[in-house]
């Protein structure tokens, strides 16, 4: 999940985005579209690049799902909102002057804006639904996290077919996993022929998604899964017998790990 902020002076939001450079939602703009936007944006002699600035904050399959199956249950809203307070908050650290902020919204609008009101009670906020087609500056922000996005699934793509091929003798795998949409029939064949059948995915995929959940819940009548029997010898084991060493002349690990503390007696050099 790729989350981004777009800055710019207020005047300019009409003006300069959706007048000269037509940004939109960026669901509505082809690839190509938007790639020339995010070109034009960082070239530097163009009047977006010396006019606006933009940040990015990549949050990885891997990390959404351990946090989303911890038992403390730290969910995906709530990891996309900290994302973007801690965008801006950065921003606002590097001299920025935010005097109206513009959300696409997460869940209710309502509570999301009182949260980040609490945050900045000097701000003007504004959280609403589809804020990405109403407003060019959340346009301009969804255009940059879409290239991110298109560029990092890139990238890990290369990364994972390279692995691919050395595994199979140098064949290449000719299905990609598409855009990562459910709806996006490349993403829904990937992942079915690709599930290994007791680990699922590699850390490409995201194991707390729903459309990954039912695949891995899928019952597969030739898989027989054996557990060894419990084995009830050390019980009654202590936590502090990992770090206490047992036996005569064992000595202390943390010691033998660490080394010894630095008395007055002794003498650096």
């Amino acid at each position: 999940m790729v989350y981004a902020l777009f800055y710019l002076p207020i005047d300019l939001q009409e003006s300069l985005l959706a007048d000269t450079h037509h940004f939109d939602d960026s669901k509505v703009l082809t690839a190509q579209v938007r790639s020339n936007l995010m070109r034009t944006l960082c070239t530097t002699d163009s009047d977006l690049h010396n006019s606006c600035g933009w940040a990015t904050r990549l949050l990885s399959a891997r990390d959404i799902s351990a946090h989303m199956l911890s038992p403390t249950q730290y969910n995906l809203n709530a990891q996309a909102m900290d994302a973007t307070i801690d965008l801006i908050n950065e921003v606002m650290k590097r001299g920025v002057n935010v005097k109206e902020i513009y959300i696409d919204t997460i869940g209710k609008p309502e509570t999301y804006q009182k949260r980040l009101e609490r945050i900045w009670p000097t701000v003007r906020i504004t959280v609403a639904k589809k804020a990405d087609s109403l407003y060019p500056v959340v346009s301009a922000a969804s255009v940059c996290a879409k290239v991110t996005r298109d560029a990092a699934l890139e990238v890990c793509w290369e990364t994972y077919e390279s692995g691919d091929a050395e595994k199979e003798g140098g064949a290449r795998s000719e299905i990609a996993w598409g855009s990562g949409y459910p709806s996006d029939a490349r993403t829904s064949t990937w992942l079915k022929q690709n599930k290994d059948p007791i680990f699922g995915w590699g850390n490409e995929c995201r194991f707390s998604w729903g459309t990954a959940k039912e695949l891995l819940e899928l019952k597969h009548a030739d898989l027989k899964v054996e557990w060894p029997v419990d084995n009830d010898d050390g019980s009654d084991l202590r936590m502090t017998d990992f770090f206490v060493s047992k036996g005569e002349g064992g000595g202390d690990q943390l010691v033998d790990w660490f080394g010894k503390r630095v008395t007055e007696e002794l003498e650096l050099f």
